[in-house]
């Protein structure tokens, strides 16, 4: 290991190996949340719009600029939890 490159996990470097297999698993279910959430009722308000528009696009960005897996899943996840919270929201609303 060179002094140069930061310690990896065995979980970020098997999903490093599998990229192309997550990348479709991620952009379905951020695609999909997202969708399903603005539907439920985030298109009635703007800023509840904003907050499933902007992570859903930068996570949908960084798939498309084949950035490092650990930024892709750090922003699939906050795209993921925004949704759900907003998603159960409007369910029990």
């Amino acid at each position: 290991m060179s002094s140069t490159s930061l310690p990896q996990s065995e979980f970020f470097k098997n999903l490093e190996f599998n990229r192309f297999g997550w990348i479709a698993i991620i952009l379905t279910v951020v695609g999909c949340l997202g969708g399903l959430t603005v539907g439920m009722g985030a298109i009635e308000n703007t800023l509840a719009l904003v907050l499933v528009v902007i992570p859903t696009m930068i996570t949908l960005s960084l798939l498309l600029a084949v950035s490092p897996m650990k930024w892709i899943l750090n922003a699939a996840l906050v795209s993921i939890s925004i949704d759900l919270i907003l998603l159960i929201y409007y369910i029990l609303s």
